[in-house]
């Protein structure tokens, strides 16, 4: 483990001594974890924003990574940040560094036995109503735990898959099973709903057809409740156009209680609206939609005691 972990060493002391011994004096882990993060996620304000640092911290790491190794290594290419063929060969050595001193920091805790450490969590938005509870009644259980929750709409936690950003994400559509293993977890109704003056609020068994003629409030395109809408749709050849279209469950939820339209959600976002009377279930035909939320990671990403001990808890618990 060790000598893996010190592979970037071998390398350099491979090197003429000279050469060597100015890395050894000037590179630095942290400038090495700053240019992964760069070009990782594309940008300097990215990578800022996701170590917690400011942009001219993160510019003037990468400069001095650049001037130790005598070597440009991003450049702007059509409006884009690039690699050189230097920064390549940099960028690949940085991720097998940062990972091996992971695996090391994950050893070294496991052999204590203890669960301790970082969890980074992204969500959906419409996750957001459920997982603080969840993160909250874990921590409880192992207050060592640090959490970093990211909510996000489904575009963006997609992204952050595509580049390990996390430990586990929160969805309610599993990704591409190539690029992602997704576990099946708690389990979720997607319920039309309207305002409780509306007048399909006291009609039993609406058909599809009849609510289609009603204004239509939708999530945005890419959102998993719209896809299971239009995919229930699809399957009785029927298709709809959005009256309106909104980016969270938030603006829905408000956008019905002010009798703009009517909609479908997940009933885990309707609790204290259905519970004050602000928002009616409809019964309609094909209704409510049985989902399940999904713990996903990276097909290739080995997780660490902490974050199988978390996944291993998003599996068997209920709420």
């Amino acid at each position: 483990m060790i000598i893996d972990v010190f592979y970037f060493m071998h390398i350099v002391l491979s090197m003429p001594y000279a050469k060597a011994e100015k890395l050894i004096r000037h590179v630095t882990l942290r400038q090495l974890q700053i240019f992964e993060a760069v070009v990782r996620l594309g940008s300097y304000t990215r990578a800022a924003e996701t170590l917690f640092l400011t942009q001219p911290t993160v510019s003037m790491q990468v400069k001095k990574l650049s001037e130790s190794l005598d070597s440009l290594l991003l450049e702007h290419a059509n409006g884009h940040l690039q690699t050189t063929a230097a920064g390549r060969d940099v960028y690949e050595t940085a991720q097998q560094i940062l990972t091996k001193m992971v695996e090391l920091g994950e050893s070294i805790a496991e052999q204590d036995g203890q669960i301790k450490g970082e969890l980074r969590i992204a969500a959906i938005t419409s996750a957001k109503y459920f997982m603080p509870h969840l993160l909250a009644s874990f921590i409880e259980q192992h207050p060592l735990v640090i959490p970093r929750l990211t909510i996000a709409n489904r575009g963006d936690v997609v992204n952050r898959l595509n580049t390990h950003e996390d430990d586990l994400l929160i969805m309610g559509q599993a990704p591409d099973s190539l690029i992602a293993k997704a576990y099946p977890m708690l389990d979720h109704e997607l319920v039309v709903v309207a305002h409780p003056e509306h007048p399909l609020s006291k009609v039993r068994n609406i058909p599809l057809q009849q609510l289609l003629q009603e204004h239509f409030l939708m999530r945005e395109q890419g959102s998993g409740t719209r896809q299971a809408v239009e995919q229930l749709l699809a399957e009785h050849d029927l298709s709809i156009h959005p009256h309106m279209e909104l980016g969270s469950s938030e603006a829905i939820k408000q956008a019905v209680m002010a009798k703009l339209g009517v909609s479908v959600i997940s009933r885990y976002n309707l609790r204290l609206e259905l519970a004050g009377n602000h928002i009616a279930v409809l019964d309609v035909e094909g209704f409510p939609l049985q989902r399940k939320w999904y713990a996903v990671h990276p097909r290739d990403k080995k997780l660490s005691m902490l974050s199988r001990s978390f996944l291993d808890y998003l599996l068997h618990t209920s709420m």
